[in-house]
């Protein structure tokens, strides 16, 4: 970063910004001097100071190995999503699948089942995808950044997560990945507002079963294990209160090896459950 770049970020974190999101913005809005770029900026601090998640303002955003395009359309990807495919890595791993299936439910911008895709493929690995979201427009954005990475093996579905699914792939399917909604409307008011600028969709779920937000949870833990093929896996996240009742329902439904992980903060975030070979 040139000095007089940095000086800017020295103006934008006495205007109230963090000065890593001040690195992030000048680099992303101001390369050059010219007055276009810094009226660019200017808006982009603006959208800033009111709320704005700074993925949005900048369009793109890391994931793994992927800079995934975003905008209000998707949920922003987040570093415990992260650790979910690190997780289905481990599951692929133990599978002697030469080309496996894959589904994405509920995949938003494509961060997991690309990450799979782009992952296995730098291990030669030559996986299928099948994306799916009930929103139009995150599959717009999914789809475009398949394209932005090549990733030719990955399909797209509108579908309320199987519903419109081709039933020809029941019981083939080797790893299902999912990140539905999971928090409960209760508990919006005491989380981070800048959930306010994410899809509401892709965020809040209905009760179910005494738990908050656990209806659509549920949903795919009782259809995910029609759609596996045997010794196949669903990886799954979920909220910090919804462990127990998962890893139940997960062995009512006849699932083996059921477990599940911590994030790396310690707390319940990843359900591991698998159909029996």
């Amino acid at each position: 970063m040139t000095g007089a770049n940095s000086t800017v970020v020295t103006e934008l974190v006495a205007l109230g910004l963090e000065r890593r999101e001040a690195r992030w913005l000048v680099e992303e809005f101001l390369p050059g001097g010219d007055p276009e770029a810094r009226q660019a900026l200017a808006g982009a601090v603006h959208r800033r100071l009111e709320g704005e998640p700074l993925q949005y303002i900048i369009g793109h955003w890391p994931f793994r190995s992927l800079d995934l395009d975003v905008d209000s359309r998707v949920l922003i990807p987040r570093p415990e999503t992260e650790e979910l495919v690190g997780v289905a890595l481990g599951e692929l791993a133990s599978s002697v699948t030469i080309a496996p299936l894959l589904f994405d439910l509920g995949c938003g911008s494509g961060a997991i089942g690309l990450a799979l895709l782009d992952e296995l493929r730098s291990r030669g690995v030559a996986a299928t995808l099948v994306a799916v979201d009930e929103s139009r427009g995150a599959l717009d954005v999914a789809r475009a950044n398949a394209r932005k990475h090549q990733l030719h093996s990955a399909s797209f579905v509108e579908s309320s997560w199987f519903s419109s699914i081709d039933g020809s792939l029941r019981g083939r399917v080797d790893l299902i990945a999912a990140n539905p909604p999971y928090v409960g409307e209760s508990e919006m008011a005491d989380l981070d507002p800048v959930l306010g600028y994410e899809p509401q969709g892709a965020l809040v779920a209905p009760d179910a079963e005494g738990e908050v937000g656990f209806e659509d949870l549920a949903t795919i833990v009782r259809e995910a294990i029609l759609w596996l093929r045997p010794g196949g896996s669903l990886v799954m996240e979920h909220g910090d209160s919804q462990r127990s009742a998962l890893l139940a329902l997960a062995e009512h439904r006849g699932y083996v090896d059921v477990r599940d992980v911590d994030d790396l903060s310690g707390r319940p975030r990843v359900l591991v459950a698998r159909r029996s070979a």
